[in-house]
């Protein structure tokens, strides 16, 4: 008998959240976020690509080799564009959910002075890419 609540192969992840990233994260030593963040740049190309011709540069390259080359600017970079990509494919599907690079900025950025302002920005992230790929896995 088939299991009705698996998801076809073909469709894209729309089950992250903050706590799996952070207790996997804790887990793994660091690897899953890696990861989740390498599938992120991935489906940002696949959903988007075809639309803004734009393209995101795989998350492991910017973090193994370009992070440490550019003292880190090259990270915060890749996540001001991508979460701009986010936020104007949010806008062109009729999302209404409201992030963008300026909750990079404010969040990640800024936030990190209370502490919890990363942890806001990536559930906001993850959030905003679970209803992209849901769209995108209904729509198309």
């Amino acid at each position: 008998m088939e299991n009705t609540n698996s998801v076809p192969a073909w469709q894209l992840r729309t089950e992250r959240g903050l706590a799996k990233m952070f207790f996997l994260g804790i887990i793994t030593l660091g690897i899953y976020p890696l990861v989740v963040e390498s599938h992120i740049s991935e489906e940002l190309n696949l959903v988007i690509n075809n639309r803004d011709g734009r393209h995101t540069m795989h998350f492991c390259l910017i973090f193994f080799i370009f992070s440490w080359l550019t003292m880190n600017i090259a990270t915060v970079v890749w996540y001001h564009r991508t979460s701009d990509r986010m936020h104007n494919e949010l806008i062109r599907r009729g999302i209404d959910y409201n992030f963008g690079a300026s909750d990079f900025w404010l969040w990640e950025i800024l936030g990190s002075l209370i502490l919890v302002g990363p942890f806001i920005y990536t559930y906001k992230r993850m959030k905003a890419m679970n209803l992209i790929n849901a769209d995108y896995n209904q729509k198309g």
